[in-house]
């Protein structure tokens, strides 16, 4: 089967500084200050507050990047923030240019890269539809015949008429998805901007795109930082760093690759001042029952949380407190501690781990915050910080909670529950 993209050595450069103030006699006054070695008169921020001129510096997006997708392929596009994947996007919808290589599309494009896309904010919803289907290349009729649909799957009835630079956040993009994926496109080509609905309906236009890919054979190519969604929705998957193509492979495979190298090791901010610490917290990973380690975490699944340090300066016979706590995003879970008292042992060891057991993983889908400190005890609210508190990310993916053959029952809240349902005759308790 053809491909439907088809992309070869392909690179954006960008040139840093402003380049053009709207008038030629302000860039000569431009260029004749740099020649001298003096401040740009028209800088909004003067270059000694920037510690620099960065004027004509070159900075590729990306660059040397090669793929082919196939029809009905949907295919994630990860990495971190900065990585090239939105300048990726920008160029295969053809906004802008490519600095070199090219690229070859097969068919309609509708792009969702971020709220408003290719929305008039003066023109009511209504009127945005049939302009975004005019875009697309169809006729009037053709739009007409899935209006309801896209209305209906927005959930905007009643503000259908109303110009959309009045919708909130939420209701643009719920519309400007809605549109992209129901006026027949050949490829769409979706942002993080989903990021920016509920939960409810990130969930509806997961399984929209799913439907698009899969009955209609719609080919899709999904941003996303949610590794979940990524993993649950995507059939491959590419990795972008620092602009390059580092790998592209089965989803699986590179989001555990990704995430290994990003989500593992304590970030770098926590260790500052590590120096002076009595105790380094040299690493937290997760680890399976079974030893193996693992970077996300299934709804139900027993792991191990491994901490490993270095003893610099722990005196024997001190009461250590190791304490984990689990932020979700928008409360705190729960936190435990633990006490290893040195009567147990001459000192603390030079080099070991902390383990911690978690019998059952109940948490909805979604990133956490895996908090860690540890701390000396000198009395009931007196503590010493040995370490100086690091964090990790806990990525807890889809499973079959409650036994149900699908992981269709668990929507609402942070904490999944396990327990037992029963049915009393008479009203008995």
């Amino acid at each position: 089967m053809d491909p439907i993209i088809k992309v070869e050595n392909l690179g954006k450069r960008y040139r840093l500084g402003v380049i053009n103030r709207g008038m030629l006699y302000k860039d000569i006054q431009s260029w004749w200050a740099r020649k001298r070695g003096k401040e740009d008169p028209h800088s909004p921020i003067r270059v000694a507050q920037t510690g620099g001129d960065t004027s004509g510096q070159e900075f590729w997006a990306f660059r040397n990047v090669d793929f082919e997708v196939k029809p009905g392929e949907i295919l994630g596009v990860i990495g971190r923030n900065g990585a090239g994947k939105s300048t990726l996007l920008k160029v295969l919808s053809q906004i802008t240019a490519p600095t070199e290589g090219h690229f070859k599309l097969k068919g309609r494009v509708a792009s969702l890269l971020e709220v408003g896309t290719g929305f008039h904010g003066e023109l009511t919803g209504r009127e945005n539809i049939y302009l975004n289907g005019a875009i697309l290349g169809m006729s009037r009729s053709e739009v007409r015949s899935c209006f309801d649909e896209i209305v209906e799957f927005a959930e905007i009835g009643q503000f259908v008429d109303t110009p959309v630079k009045r919708y909130s956040s939420g209701m643009y993009v719920r519309l400007a998805f809605s549109v992209a994926a129901h006026l027949q496109p050949d490829i769409l080509i979706v942002d993080e901007v989903l990021a920016v609905g509920d939960a409810a309906f990130q969930k509806k236009c997961l399984g929209r795109m799913d439907e698009a890919a899969f009955k209609e054979g719609r080919t899709i190519l999904f941003v996303s930082h949610n590794m979940a969604s990524v993993r649950s929705l995507c059939t491959r998957a590419l990795l972008l760093s620092g602009g390059q193509l580092e790998a592209d492979g089965p989803t699986g495979e590179i989001v555990d690759c990704y995430l290994d190298k990003g989500v593992l090791p304590p970030s770098t901010a926590n260790q500052e001042d590590s120096d002076a610490a009595r105790l380094k917290i040299t690493a937290i990973h997760y680890q399976t029952v079974d030893g193996g380690r693992t970077v996300e975490v299934f709804i139900g699944q027993p792991i191990d949380i491994v901490i490993e340090y270095e003893n610099k300066n722990v005196l024997p016979h001190e009461e250590i407190s190791v304490g984990i706590g689990l932020h979700g995003p928008s409360a705190d879970l729960f936190n435990n501690y633990s006490h290893f008292s040195g009567k147990l042992f001459s000192r603390i060891p030079d080099k070991g781990a902390f383990v911690f057991r978690w019998p059952s993983v109940d948490l909805l889908p979604g990133h956490y915050l895996l908090a860690v400190r540890v701390v000396v005890r000198k009395g009931l609210n007196d503590e010493e910080v040995l370490a100086k508190p690091s964090s990790i990310s806990l990525i807890v993916a889809p499973a079959d909670f409650h036994k149900e053959g699908s992981g269709d029952g668990l929507k609402f809240g942070l904490i999944a529950v396990r327990g037992e349902w029963k049915m009393l005759p008479g009203g008995k308790s």
